[in-house]
Parts: C-alpha cells; structure tokens; sequence
C-alpha cells in the first residue's frame, strides 16, 4: 500500500448521499447506524459478498468481508456490506433445482448493481464462492465501472476415504458404481460423510476454482489469492490487503474496464485451457466481455483453446486438487510459465496498478512440484477445452479433452428430451456402448436455464461406461464431468436448432482433434426436418425461470439478458 491520498468526494457517487445540506435527510441514516462524520465523508465502498448456508462454498465469506472492511477502513475507506444470492450447483444438481443456477448470474449481477446504484457507492469489493456467483460478482463490475477488486471464497479441502484423497466428484461417481453394485450402502455413506471435510468451493478444477484462476489472469483479483484454501489463515491476510486496494484504485481512478481488455480476455481463456477447466468458462467469459462491449464470443474462447497447451495436471481429468496446487505456486506459476513462453499478453493492467509481466517479474519457478508442467514441456500441445463446429453446431460447441483417451467418437443418436429422461435410461442401463447420448431442451430458453448433465454424466463413469458412450447437449455439464461430453450445442433445440432435429439411429461423428462435429445428413434432410419442427413449450409461464427464458441470448455469446455495454448511454461510476 502506498502513502494515503485524500480522494475528494465531489467526483464520486457517494456525494449524492453524504455532501451538502440537501442531503442531511440521507446522512441521518448513517449517523442511525453510528457512522461519525468522518466516516460519512469518507468515500463509501461497496463489499458484496455471497454468504449465505446453502453450501460449503458460502459458509466462510462473512468473515473473509469483515477482513475486506479492516483493508478499506484503514485506508480511510468507509465500507458497506451487503449480501447477494446464490445458488449452489452441488446441491441443485439432477433435479429441476439445476434450472436456477445460470440464472443466478445474472441475479447475482443485477442485484450488486442495484444495491450499488440505490445507494451511490464508490468503489466495490465481492466476494464469491460458488460456480455463478464469480462471474456474476465480475460482470456486475464491469457493467458498474467503479473501482473494484475480486476476492475468491477459497477452495475446500480434500476428503480421504480408504487412505486416498477424494473430492465430491468420486460421490456423484459413486452413486453409478452403486447403482450397478460395485459399492455398497456403508460405503457410500462413508464416502459422503468424508468427501467434503471444510469450508470452502469444490476442491478441484471444476467451475468455481476455473473462474478463480480466470479473476487473477483477467487482472481483477490479487496475485495468489484465488488458490488459498477457504479454510487458510491467510486468506483473510488477502481479504484485508484487497480492502486497502481497492482504496489505492479509486484514488488512481483505475477501473475494471481499464483491465479487462480483449487481451485479458484472450490471457483469461489461457489459462482455461492450460489448466484443463471447466467448459463453463466459455459461457462466463463472453458475458463478462458484453459488459465490457467487447465481441468476445465462445469460437473466439474456442479458438484460444485449441492453440494453448495443456500444462496443469489437476483433477477431474488428472492428479491434483486446489489446495496442492496452491503450495506448489499457485496460478502465478502457471502464468509465469505461460507468460515465458509467449501465451499470455503480458502488457494488461492489473489490479495492483502494474502489468501482469510486472507481477509475474518476482515468480520464480518451482522445479520440486509437478503439479504444473512447463510450457514448452505440455501434458498435451492444445488445451484442456477445445470448440466444435459443424453441420450439428453451426453456432458452435464445447468439449473437455483433458485427461480423455480418446478424441473422436462415431455411433447412433439416443435423443432425450430433457435430462431426467436420460438420467432414467442410464440408471436403469437402458443404452448401449457406442451410442451418442443426445439431451436437448436443456439450453437457456428450452430449459429455461441451461442446466448441468454431472449426475448423468457421473453415473456413466460411476458404470464404468465413461469411455465407451458419448454425450451432446445443449445444455452444460459440471467442471468436474469426465468423458466426451459436448456442451453448449448452438443454436438450441428450443430455437430450431439442428439438435433438435437428430433421431434415434441418426450417425453422428465427433473430432475433438480437428473440432468438429456433425451429424451424417444432407442439408436437405436437415431443412426438410425443420419445416415439420414445431417449439415446445417449456413448462413455465411465470417467474423468474419464465423472464429468464424471454431474455436469455445464445450460449454463444454468454447467454446474456440484456445489450451490454454496447447499447449503454451512461457509467454508473459517471454519475
């Protein structure tokens, strides 16, 4: 931290609530809450957190903002807490539950937005724990334009079952090995009472420990802070330190679009591929660049994918969990790697004032680990993630190669209306090997809210049939699923899209190596099919599900719902 500035509150938001006698109605309410008039004069700084008890991811944030509030209160900041929403993908998992989970991003944007507009608040702290909530805290700082700093939540600790480490996805995975009597009921209870032994977000690469590593390679989040454990001392030693950082922005005036760029963008997908991520990210970060107007869409993410080397050696599809990677260095030793050998854009700002090459200046690498692999020296020369495009997925499609044998696959089309239609046929074994598993009507209109495939794509390996079936969607699928399984299929079902005109016994082909997938039909069959195609209806006529449906775009471009930056006529941070 440097030397304090006296920033002067006549150019921020805050004025309209705290300068002047017009606005001593509006100051009693904070003398109510026993601000003192230094205080009130101070600028106000927003710290949003996600806290809540729905999960392990939630449980720590309330004391990690306490942290935040000590960082900006000693660096003459006044801070403000408040709390958002979230909804936990662990537990919304393979019921309808699954339905609210994308659509709580935009929840989580819409109400850090508002709570920040309603009350003029200058500068802004979130924290997130869970898969939607970091973006939804990143995107509502974009979209506000104030000075901010993101802080992860913290991964949870690592389980052990029978003298092996195992995370919550060998539970998903064990309810197929169950189902099919290679485990028994004591064994599976013991397995779900030791999997998650902490605080904290799902311990290995899946979605909310992908979009963590995106916040520090994006330039939003402090170097190291994404990989400490939620349980780790030192995080709260982060918490504090993004408090009084967050102060030094706002006195420089260095704001959230002044750091995302297309080049922090393209550095963001990255480190997506070289650490093997989840698929998600292909949707999150095309709604982060709308915020910013950026066209960054999910065959720009694509591209970055496939010419990226895959370099992290973490789980689902390898050996390592947060935790280790974290002691090993953390995502600075994976972007310092990048970085050296020409995959980063080293000139991009970040939220310590310098240069991603600045911060990385000081990272030495660690030749004692083997959590992260050299650049030059990959698991695998392209990345973790590769896209799809074909006469199946025009608009294009995503696939996790990481830790998969085998990238091609050719069988007969099973076409599912929904996932619980699937999740039926494959835990009753209702399928054959060679078949590609088609679940559609699960985008963000047709579903509404795009849901995850994890317990049919878990139960699947959980049989030991990961391998010998494959599975489109233009739905998700978890950052913990295994398998070739493709997501984000665009255009969706629900719109007309090719998915949704496949039938059983229809040969598709899937080439993860040369990006493509289609399906063995002419165009005349596939537009004679269109003409008898008819919409469904989604099932809801109301609510938040039924508004998400009416806005929601294509999962190519973040399946965002509203225009973004690009059609915006003022900055909140402006006002």
């Amino acid at each position: 931290m440097h030397d304090k500035v006296k920033i002067d509150k006549n150019r921020l938001p805050s004025r309209h609530v705290t300068e002047g006698p017009e606005h001593a109605p509006h100051r009693s309410y904070y003398y109510a809450m026993g601000l003192t008039d230094e205080q009130i004069h101070q600028p106000f700084v927003g710290v949003a957190t996600c806290w809540n008890e729905a999960a392990p991811c939630n449980i720590a944030l309330m004391r990690q903002a306490q942290a935040v509030k000590k960082g900006v209160a000693a660096a003459d900041g006044t801070p403000r807490e408040f709390t958002t929403i979230t909804v936990t993908d662990g537990i919304a998992m393979g019921h309808e539950g699954m339905k609210s989970s994308l659509v709580s991003r935009d929840v989580i944007a819409d109400s850090v937005e508002l709570t920040m507009r309603g009350h003029c608040y200058d500068a802004l702290v979130g924290i997130a724990g869970c898969d939607k909530s970091l973006p939804g805290m990143m995107m509502a700082m974009l979209r506000l334009n104030v000075p901010s700093v993101f802080i992860y939540g913290g991964s949870i600790l690592p389980g052990t079952f029978k003298g092996r480490p195992v995370t919550v996805q060998d539970v998903f995975e064990a309810v197929g090995k169950h189902s099919v009597g290679e485990m028994s009921d004591a064994d599976l209870h013991e397995l779900e009472t030791q999997a998650c032994p902490s605080a904290g977000a799902c311990g290995a690469q899946f979605t909310a420990n992908t979009m963590a590593t995106v916040s520090e390679a994006i330039g939003l989040a402090l170097p190291y802070s994404a990989g400490a454990p939620a349980p780790y001392e030192i995080r709260d030693a982060f918490c504090m330190t993004a408090g009084e950082q967050v102060m030094e922005l706002l006195a420089k005036n260095i704001r959230p679009r002044d750091i995302v760029t297309r080049e922090a963008l393209e550095n963001a997908a990255t480190v997506v591929a070289a650490s093997g991520g989840s698929t998600n990210a292909a949707l999150h970060l095309p709604a982060i660049a709308n915020e910013c107007g950026i066209d960054f869409d999910l065959l720009d993410v694509a591209e970055i994918f496939r010419r990226t080397p895959y370099v992290a050696d973490l789980k689902p599809g390898g050996k390592y969990v947060a935790k280790d990677w974290f002691e090993a260095g953390g995502v600075p030793l994976l972007m310092k790697t990048l970085l050296d050998h020409g995959f980063l854009h080293g000139d991009c700002l970040t939220v310590t004032g310098r240069t991603i090459a600045e911060n990385m200046e000081k990272v030495a690498w660690n030749d004692e680990q083997d959590v992260v692999r050299p650049a030059n020296d990959p698991i695998s020369p392209t990345g973790g993630v590769v896209g799809l495009r074909g006469n199946l997925a025009p608009d294009g499609a995503i696939v996790k190669v990481a830790g998969m044998k085998d990238t091609y696959f050719k069988g007969p089309a099973r076409c599912f209306d929904s996932e619980e239609e699937c999740f039926e046929a494959v835990t009753s074994r209702n399928y054959k090997e060679g078949e590609v598993l088609v679940i559609r009507y699960e985008g963000p209109k047709g579903g509404p809210g795009m849901r995850e495939m994890l317990s049919t794509t878990a139960a699947l390996y959980g049989q030991g049939m990961g391998d010998k079936v494959a599975l489109i969607t233009d739905g998700r699928f978890s950052g913990a699923t295994r398998g070739f399984c493709v997501g984000h299929v665009c255009p969706e079902a629900a719109v007309g899209g090719p998915i949704g005109l496949l039938r059983d016994g229809d040969i598709i082909e899937l080439d993860a190596e040369k990006g493509t997938m289609r399906v063995e039909l002419s165009d005349e069959e596939l537009e004679a099919r269109r003409k008898d195609w008819t919409p469904r209806d989604n099932g809801f006529g109301s609510g938040a599900l039924w508004k998400f449906a009416q806005l929601a775009g294509s999962a190519r471009f973040g399946a965002v719902t509203h225009p973004g930056a690009k059609n915006e006529k003022k900055i909140y941070a402006d006002i």
